[in-house]
């Protein structure tokens, strides 16, 4: 599971400045043409940390800056979300950046606002560039990484002493830390999973919030990190990339409804994800639309209202009884895309998350779809799936049978809605369905999901 909106699990792939321009002079013009800056939230006149300033920051402000995060990541990359990663116990714990703080102190009038997110989006973009000069300042032997060894304490004590003085040792900064040494290691050849794995040894949980490592600490981490050996295979391998639809098939199998938490919520009530299966209380908050129109209403009102209409629809359908099928989502996907015509299947492999996940097709892949939605139906017995578990998996077969060419993860969303629908659930909070990204080769990815639904209606 991963936070999309969440710089912290940037690859250096998806941050490497010699992969992704960026005019640092266009970049108020750029930003000030993007949806969410015409929308800038009205900030409430009310004190830092009161009730009302509170729930402003965490709710509507928080979207919009969610938002804001979407509409750079969608014209710049991915590598753009850093923009917000605060120092200390800003937005994101323990980042680079002083031009940005957090949605209570940073959000303003419109215009002091969008001057701050230029700044800070420009101040992480010269962090980047900054790193990708000092790996290259210190290279690491290519054929002493092919042999599985690392070498280079003087290049790794360098890396951490950069992360110290940019973050000031602040809240959180040790998981900077671990990203940016496991940036430079998989800059000289070291797998992503496997440089991450090394620098975590090594460092042995040993940096804390709010203090400089000493000498004696950064010296040892250093040389530890240096002197470490790669299993067979840690350097970064070459070939066609596996069928993740099949890796998920084969996960949503071992899935079992007795795996789902029990317990009952803060009322008694028995949660959805019990051995009964009982269902939840209906709440009167419609967390869906809230997101749709302040989230997707940021980026694009035209989005939010194809969006909305497609959300009407998929309840409209789920209180006639219709059966979860390719075609019931295809004729939302039509209101989500604004296209002429329902959407078809797609005919091509797909590929999502940066080209690390493909999905592969053949003459049953729509049949096989269709197959699993099925499952999402009320099922009876001990071993029937619950609710939330049920719905978490109709969600992951839309994200990873891939079957529009755009908009899946919005097709995801409007499945789940439909399916705890059908039962009369509403969730009051969305934001763990539609910003965190699952792995298909995770198999704790529908569980993780369905807690979280469950967490979402409580």
């Amino acid at each position: 599971m991963i936070s999309d909106l969440h710089p912290g699990s940037l690859s250096w792939d998806e941050v490497d400045p010699s992969r992704h321009p960026f005019d640092s002079a266009a970049a108020d013009r750029v930003v000030r043409s993007l949806g969410p800056a015409r929308r800038v939230p009205h900030r409430p006149d009310a004190p830092i940390g009161s009730p009302e300033m509170s729930a402003w920051g965490s709710g509507e402000a928080e979207l919009w800056a969610k938002a804001m995060s979407h509409a750079l990541a969608q014209h710049y990359g991915l590598w753009a979300l850093g923009w917000r990663w605060a120092t200390g116990e800003g937005d994101h714990d323990g980042g680079p950046v002083r031009n940005w703080c957090c949605t209570q102190h940073s959000i303003k009038t419109p215009e002091e606002t969008i001057t701050r997110v230029v700044a800070a989006l420009i101040e992480w973009r010269e962090w980047l560039e900054s790193l990708a000069g000092w790996f290259e300042a210190y290279p690491l032997d290519r054929a002493a990484v092919e042999d599985g060894r690392i070498v280079g304490s003087r290049a790794v004590h360098a890396v951490i002493v950069q992360v110290i003085e940019r973050t000031g040792c602040a809240s959180g900064w040790y998981g900077h830390c671990v990203q940016v040494l496991t940036w430079f290691l998989n800059r000289w050849g070291v797998a992503p999973r496997t440089a991450q794995d090394l620098v975590e040894q090594a460092i042995g949980g040993r940096f804390e919030s709010w203090t400089s490592p000493d000498t004696v600490l950064l010296d040892e981490v250093a040389s530890k990190l240096a002197s470490s050996r790669q299993p067979d295979g840690g350097a970064e391998a070459s070939g066609p990339v596996p069928d993740h639809l099949e890796r998920w098939l084969a996960i949503r199998r071992s899935a079992q409804p007795r795996d789902v938490g029990t317990g009952t919520d803060a009322h008694g009530y028995r949660k959805t994800g019990t051995a009964t299966g009982s269902k939840p209380l209906a709440l009167l908050r419609d967390g869906a639309a809230e997101d749709i129109r302040a989230f997707d209403g940021s980026l694009d009102p035209a989005r939010a209202q194809g969006l909305l209409a497609a959300l009407d629809m998929a309840r409209a359908d789920a209180a006639r009884g219709s059966v979860l099928d390719f075609e019931l989502l295809r004729r939302w996907q039509q209101h989500v895309l604004n296209t002429p015509q329902p959407p078809s299947f797609r005919d091509l492999p797909a590929f999502a998350k940066g080209g690390r996940e493909r999905y592969g097709i053949g003459t049953d892949t729509r049949a096989r779809f269709d197959g699993c939605l099925a499952e999402s139906a009320d099922g009876e017995g001990d071993g029937a799936a619950p609710l939330s578990l049920r719905a978490a998996r109709a969600y992951l077969d839309v994200c990873f049978f891939h079957p529009f060419d755009d908009g899946n993860a919005r097709a995801a969303f409007l499945t789940a809605v439909f399916v705890l629908a059908r039962e009369d659930v509403q969730l009051g909070s969305v934001a763990l369905l539609r910003r965190v990204s699952y792995q298909a080769d995770d198999p704790q990815a529908p569980l993780t999901l369905a807690r979280h639904i469950e967490l979402a209606w409580r």
